[in-house]
């Protein structure tokens, strides 16, 4: 199986350094108490419902290129005693202004769903299915840390955020670094940012130096201080909570966020017939508002 995700998401012939062997400070910047979730755990249900995704992205109105890259996974095990649900869903923004920055996501985005699902669906698959040697918080941040040395090894100069959702069981983890975004929507439209965003602005408005109004606007607003292959070393966020009994998930870039305001983007999802129109009104909003960069998301519905 390994062979199999080596070939479907690319891996050099260059002997690496494991994540796990290379971190030392690199742990996530909000330690949670692990809620893992065996395979004994996950209990059968009588519904066998799968998260309803929808992805959409486009270069926008003012660029030439699109330096943001997407990867979604949805698969379900339903044995007699058994209804396992599954998926990873990751959204990387290429750093623009840096070297080979539409490499640097799509870089980001292998390396990240090659380590996640290379520690995940071999216990899950086998047989007898197997637990988790390590919790998914440290194989999403590893994921995370697989993909920085990615990017310094293949896309030397490049740069990219990434925002990672893992929904496994009951347990939703989500690893993250740069100003790409998870949300949890409930049915009332009620929007929760999940992350936080690792930019100058958000930091001085955090620090009362700024306004909301004013970081909109602000010059600066697109500068980072965590990203993927621009330090040798990184702090991931990497974060756990139950998955949302019902509502929805969206993972976007700034090219969505930063034209479409929340409630506008909750209205647009709660409105859609399905996710992938979601995904495409969104889109199209964020084009109709001036489309200057690329814009990316994922809308994961949930199973009522």
């Amino acid at each position: 199986m390994t062979n199999f995700f080596n070939e479907l998401f690319g891996n050099s012939n260059k002997k690496t350094e494991s994540p796990s062997e290379r971190r030392t400070s690199d742990q996530p910047t909000q330690p949670q108490e692990s809620h893992e979730s065996t395979n004994a755990d996950i209990k059968k249900d009588d519904d066998p419902a799968m998260y309803e995704v929808g992805m959409g992205s486009s270069v926008g109105l003012q660029r030439d290129h699109n330096e943001d890259a997407l990867f979604a996974t949805t698969s379900k095990l339903v044995t007699e005693s058994t209804n396992h649900p599954f998926g990873l869903y990751i959204v990387a923004d290429g750093m623009g202004g840096h070297v080979h920055g539409e490499k640097a996501s799509e870089v980001a985005i292998r390396a990240m769903a090659n380590h996640v699902l290379t520690k995940l669906l071999p216990p899950f698959l086998g047989t007898p299915a197997g637990d988790l040697e390590v919790p998914e918080q440290d194989i999403m941040n590893d994921g995370i840390l697989s993909a920085h040395q990615a990017i310094i090894e293949h896309a030397s100069g490049g740069g990219s955020t990434l925002t990672g959702v893992l929904l496994r069981g009951e347990q939703m983890t989500i690893a993250h670094i740069g100003d790409s975004r998870a949300y949890e929507m409930q049915p009332s439209g009620e929007m929760k940012l999940l992350t936080t965003d690792h930019s100058l602005v958000k930091r001085l408005e955090d620090l009362g130096q700024i306004t909301s109004d004013e970081a909109a606007s602000h010059p600066q607003r697109n500068v980072l201080y965590r990203a993927l292959g621009q330090l040798e070393s990184i702090n991931a966020e990497v974060i756990s909570s139950p998955v949302p009994k019902s509502g929805n998930l969206v993972i976007c870039s700034d090219g969505l966020w930063g034209l479409v305001s929340d409630e506008e983007i909750a209205a647009m999802v709660l409105s859609a017939d399905s996710a992938q129109q979601a995904s495409k009104n969104l889109v199209e909003a964020a084009n109709a508002a001036g489309g200057p960069d690329n814009i990316s998301v994922i809308v994961i519905r949930m199973p009522d």
